[in-house]
């Protein structure tokens, strides 16, 4: 048994448990409470505090904050908090209980391993809890002029994925004790580093409540496994650290991130600022809404016992609210500044866009404080611009620095890769960066992110296989998931052993990767793509922490075609200046050199425009090179179901070197520059569904 320590009024600078030499010293924020307790736990399975200590608020309360420091406490203690005040939910929304144990929001280090959710008994032993770490012994994020992972904007090439799920797959080859670590993440870095990408985006991994899910899915065993459901956002999930009981969180987070700017790989977090953990009215009281449930969340004005919810998850953070604004942009200074982080993606961003009475606001403060933050100013920002009740923000999402998930991207490309016909126009827009979102305001062709796929929806390896989700191992019904996919099967349902199928399938999966590594704007990859992983049609794979939500390693080899494809389509795209362009397309713009304009558009043939005929699903264009030392770029992609003999645009002194072909008969669909053979002649045959890539060389 630990001994009684002897206190001090403390501090309220800075909020959460702070380790110095003498000791620890405890802050917490809450506007309205009227006694306040912190109880000290010496391990994670105890049942009893050691120590109880009630804040007398003439000696630890100053303005809204309530604070104490223990003499030589240290690292390794658990605590909680109980916090008293008024509890009148209909008319204010205050949701105050004495008897209930609070986690720490501004924690560093939390503990689940007593929780249990659907307990009604929220006393003691029945809690999450914080614990006192120590910062990480990794030395800070080096100066920006030191960093030598800062890419260029527009130089990015993004591999979503998910910590645990990355490394969980027997097949991994990762030890026993580091799968679904930060630690496994570390021993695969050479497979990231081989692939060609520049950042991973990775999903939460700020610590989030697993057992957040329907009674019918828990019914079957299942978890919160994406972990939108965020409850401690200054602290690491505890289930990706190896020893979470022994306060490791930071040390371990900043390892793996240390170990990928190492080689060369910069890190984006995937945050959920747009709702919690405790859901809505007869959600669990975790934190939140023990210290200030009308301040934090946004209320029903008639009922304040009852939640808006803009999110589909029950609650609504209160984002534009002084004191929650605050507290989400020290958050994201926090993993920048102490933990090496470079970037975030920002869930159901729209959400940040209402203001505190939850309407659509031109100038929301929070969005402006996070652009104009000094420690935020080399960061990348991303935008899921659009929230659960339909405001859809792609191409508007207020902030100048902001790129976006480009949803309409990902629409447009489904349905031309499928066939669809009538659509080049916007095609075109899309592939040459998306100008009609973003360039009347002074934006970039990087404030589009493209994707095809990504956590939520189909695989890559599912859209070319599945007309329908299949996602009855949810336990909803088959009710959970988008139903209108925009994928097409190949023209069997599903697994089959139909080598026609197969080949078109694959052949499919390589015509969308090509189309998005050849689009102006940011391409994001989603993790297990690149080697055709599925999850056997299931689109919503959030709670499917098993084989079918994990990476499955042993693709590599079975489909190592797709492999080898996917690096050489980012290799390109790297060696290639003009498909990553900082300002738009303009057409008419002359090069130096071989005064070519930056991009001509063409359709059957060089002088026929793409855009005569609405039936048409084939459409060429040529980039011009912008350095001397580039090759010109001839793209042609035909997703209609025949075969095209086109002729190739005439460049004086400069031939044509076939480099993509992703219906190529011998299987060999790329060709790096040492091995590519000239054209012979002036047109090509295309065959039906694919994509080609000609590099113009000086003759």
């Amino acid at each position: 048994m630990k001994p009684v320590f002897n206190t001090q009024p403390g501090s309220r600078r800075p909020l959460g448990a702070t380790v110095y030499r003498e000791g620890v010293n405890f802050s917490l924020a809450s506007k309205d409470a009227t006694g306040v307790e912190l109880l000290l736990y010496e391990s994670f399975d105890s049942l009893e505090p050691f120590q109880v200590i009630e804040l007398d608020p003439d000696i630890h309360r100053t303005f809204i904050f309530w604070h104490v420091f223990i003499d030589q406490l240290g690292p390794g203690v658990l605590y909680t908090w109980r916090v008293q005040g008024p509890s009148d939910t209909q008319a204010s929304g205050r949701r105050y209980d004495g008897s209930i144990e609070l986690l720490d929001p501004w924690a560093r280090g939390v503990n689940d391993n007593l929780w249990n959710r659907s307990s009604d008994d929220r006393t003691l032993g029945n809690s999450m809890r914080a614990m006192v770490v120590n910062p990480p012994d990794t030395p800070l994020v080096k100066d920006d002029r030191e960093r030598t992972t800062s890419y260029r904007s527009q130089d990015a090439v993004i591999y979503e994925m998910h910590v645990g799920g990355f490394t969980l797959h027997p097949s991994s080859g990762v030890d026993k004790r580091k799968r679904g670590t930060f630690a496994g993440v570390i021993e695969k870095i050479p497979y990231l580093k081989e692939l060609g990408i520049t950042h991973v985006e990775l999903l939460p991994v700020m610590a989030f409540d697993r057992q957040d899910v329907p009674p019918s899915v828990a019914d079957r065993g299942l978890y919160n496994y994406w972990g939108y459901s965020t409850h401690s956002f200054f602290s690491p999930h505890p289930h990706y650290c190896q020893t979470p009981e022994q306060g490791t969180h930071l040390e371990e987070f900043r390892e793996m991130v240390d170990a990928l700017h190492d080689a060369g790989i910069e890190i984006i977090l995937d945050v959920v600022f747009n709702h919690t953990a405790e859901g809505g009215e007869a959600g669990p009281t975790i934190n939140f809404k023990g210290l200030g449930n009308d301040i934090f969340y946004h209320l029903d004005p008639d009922d304040r016992r009852l939640y808006r919810d803009y999110t589909g998850c029950g609650n609504t953070l209160n984002c534009n609210h002084p004191f929650v604004s605050h507290f989400l942009v020290s958050c994201l200074e926090f993993w920048v500044v102490e933990m090496g982080v470079d970037g975030f993606r920002f869930d159901l961003a729209s959400v940040l866009a209402r203001d505190i009475n939850g309407e659509p606001v031109s100038t929301p403060p929070v969005i402006w404080a996070i652009e104009l933050s000094q420690a935020l100013s080399a960061s990348r920002l991303i935008a899921e611009a659009w929230d659960a009740v339909g405001l859809y923000l792609v191409g508007r999402f207020p902030g100048y620095r902001w790129s976006e998930w480009n949803g309409r991207y990902r629409d447009v490309i489904r349905r031309f890769v499928r066939g669809d016909p009538g659509i080049l126009r916007e095609v075109a827009t899309r592939i040459a960066g998306s100008s009609d979102y973003y360039q009347d305001q002074d934006r970039h062709p990087f404030n589009s992110i493209n994707f095809i796929t990504c956590h939520d929806g189909f695989t890559l390896m599912d859209l070319v296989s599945y007309n329908h989700k299949c996602n009855l191992s949810n336990g909803e019904n088959n009710l959970d998931g988008h139903n209108d996919n925009l994928s097409w099967n190949c023209g069997i349902e599903g697994d089959t052993d139909d080598p026609l199928v197969l080949k078109l399938r694959a052949q499919q999966a390589r015509n969308f990767m090509a189309v998005l590594l050849l689009s102006q704007g940011l391409p994001m990859v989603l993790s297990g793509d690149e080697v055709l992983r599925s999850q056997q049609g299931n689109n919503n794979a959030w709670c499917q922490d098993n084989e079918t939500g994990w990476f499955d390693w042993s693709l590599v080899e079975k489909n190592r075609d797709m492999l080898e494809f996917t690096k050489a389509m980012i290799a390109l795209r790297k060696r290639h200046s003009s498909l990553r362009r900082r300002l738009f397309l303009k057409g008419d713009e002359n090069i130096p050199g071989d005064k070519l304009p930056d991009i001509r558009w063409a359709g059957e043939s060089q002088d026929e425009s793409p855009w005569d005929s609405p039936l048409s699903r084939l459409l060429c264009f040529t980039l011009a090179s912008q350095h001397p030392d580039e090759y010109h770029l001839h793209v042609v992609m035909n997703m209609s179901e025949a075969s095209k003999q086109l002729d190739l645009p005439q460049i004086a002194n400069h031939r044509w070197y076939l480099a993509v072909d992703t219906a190529a008969p011998d299987g060999r669909y790329h060709h790096p520059p040492e091995q590519q053979k000239a054209v012979d002649g002036s047109d090509w045959l295309v065959r039906p569904r694919s994509v080609l890539v000609f590099e113009g060389k000086p003759a």
